[in-house]
């Protein structure tokens, strides 16, 4: 995977411009048989328009799901007070300073688990008894677990949608092999969803695929799988649409990597875990926000070290060879060689993390190109928190999309 590699140049630690990670982690799946620096992120004034919409432009047999087994082979890494000795050591013994330990790993945990949908679906569910079978792929952020994607599973299975979750602890993009473990298992997945895909329901109905990925890390996650889906068009055309949620910079961008694996690290203790504004006020049937206090959370001096840190470590990792062939490879296919589907961008102003102008660039590209594209600017929630922030706009818009997508194969 890779990309055209740059690295901008940085001055004020607490002005970084920040940016989300790679890749997963997956288990082998078996199916059963039937920085951004705050002075880029605008204020918002109470003026200008805080959301902004870019124009149209805004089963699984549910007889049994496998049972995933996370295993993993990472042990604990050893302290490491100097950075010359071991970087991986070093970057994660700054995030132990803090009160919570961020790093604590569970080995018994899963990575990959998939949800059935009730049949049918429930609150007006999208998807009727004799439609086809749909399946979303979850693609979490950085350090995000499967209890951090059940509020979006339930999005779905309540529409009918059956919901596959996956996550990528920061270990294992961080581990020695940089990243060639994830690939792996995000290998695995795909396997397995080109087996889920190449059958039918016991009832002959066909089955689809739906994509919703979760920062830079899930977003090149659904990168890395088209790869492996290049060559095969039959399964490509079975992928319906494709949600991407505070992601979409196609820069590597060592400020921009620093900022994501600094906030997966830290997590609530990051100062990219708060918006730039408070918002004291929601009015969302009017797609509006007021609000009357502005503070900007300054990055703890933890933070700061971790940040300069994390940027010097990819502004050499992100230069090697190998490293940014791969990178360039995945984001190569994300700009050119999508599905003809419909894509969703979410996004926000405030992201500290993801820079919402270069997601907006990539929209822009995206819809030069003739591809569908949906967009719409949350203004005022931090990264991967507009649902949480948003409840009611963010479930809107994905209602939208799915009447979009699913009406697509309700036609074949």
């Amino acid at each position: 995977m890779e990309a055209s590699f740059r690295i901008f140049n940085s001055s004020a630690l607490n002005r970084r411009h920040l940016s989300a990670s790679l890749l997963n982690k997956s288990t082998s799946l078996k199916f059963p048989p039937t920085l951004h620096r705050p002075s880029l992120c605008r204020r918002v004034s109470p003026s200008s328009p805080l959301f902004v919409a870019f124009p149209n432009v805004v089963s699984i047999n549910p007889k049994c799901f496998a049972r995933i087994r996370a295993s993993s082979s990472i042990g604990p890494f050893p302290p490491c007070p100097s950075p010359n000795s071991n970087p991986f050591g070093f970057l994660l013994s700054l995030s132990h300073s803090h009160s919570s330990p961020p790093l604590e790993f569970d080995s018994n945990e899963k990575v990959l688990e998939w949800n059935r949908a009730p049949e049918g679906g429930v609150n007006g569910g999208s998807v009727s008894d004799r439609g086809p079978a749909v399946t979303v792929v979850l693609l979490g952020w950085l350090g995000a677990k499967p209890k951090h994607l059940r509020r979006y599973v339930d999005l779905y299975t309540s529409r009918g949608i059956h919901a596959v979750t996956f996550v990528v602890p920061v270990r294992e993009v961080l581990w020695i092999d940089l990243g060639r473990r994830v690939e792996k298992r995000i290998a695995e997945m795909t396997q397995e969803l080109v087996s889920w895909l190449s059958e039918t329901e016991n009832d002959g109905r066909e089955r689809h695929l739906l994509f919703h990925t979760f920062s830079n890390t899930g977003w090149f996650a659904y990168g890395a799988i088209l790869d492996h889906l290049q060559g095969r068009p039959e399964l490509m055309e079975k992928i319906k649409g494709c949600v991407v949620d505070s992601g979409g910079d196609p820069e590597i961008n060592p400020q921009v990597w620093a900022a994501g694996f600094s906030a997966a690290l830290l997590k609530k203790n990051s100062s990219s875990a708060y918006s730039l504004v408070e918002v004291t006020e929601r009015n969302e049937s009017k797609s509006k926000v007021d609000s009357s206090k502005v503070q900007e959370k300054e990055p703890l001096i933890i933070e700061t070290m971790l940040l300069s840190v994390l940027e010097f470590f990819f502004s050499v990792i992100l230069r090697l060879p190998d490293v940014n062939r791969r990178l360039t490879k995945i984001i190569s296919i994300l700009s050119k060689n999508q599905p003809p589907c419909s894509q969703l961008y979410l996004y926000s102003t405030a992201d500290k993390v993801i820079p919402y102008h270069s997601v907006e660039m990539f929209i822009n590209e995206q819809m030069r190109m003739g591809k569908k594209v949906r967009s719409f600017n949350f203004g005022l929630s931090p990264h991967v928190d507009h649902y949480r922030t948003f409840p009611n706009l963010y479930s809107s818009e994905i209602h939208n999309f799915l009447k979009e997508c699913l009406a697509e194969v309700k036609k074949m």
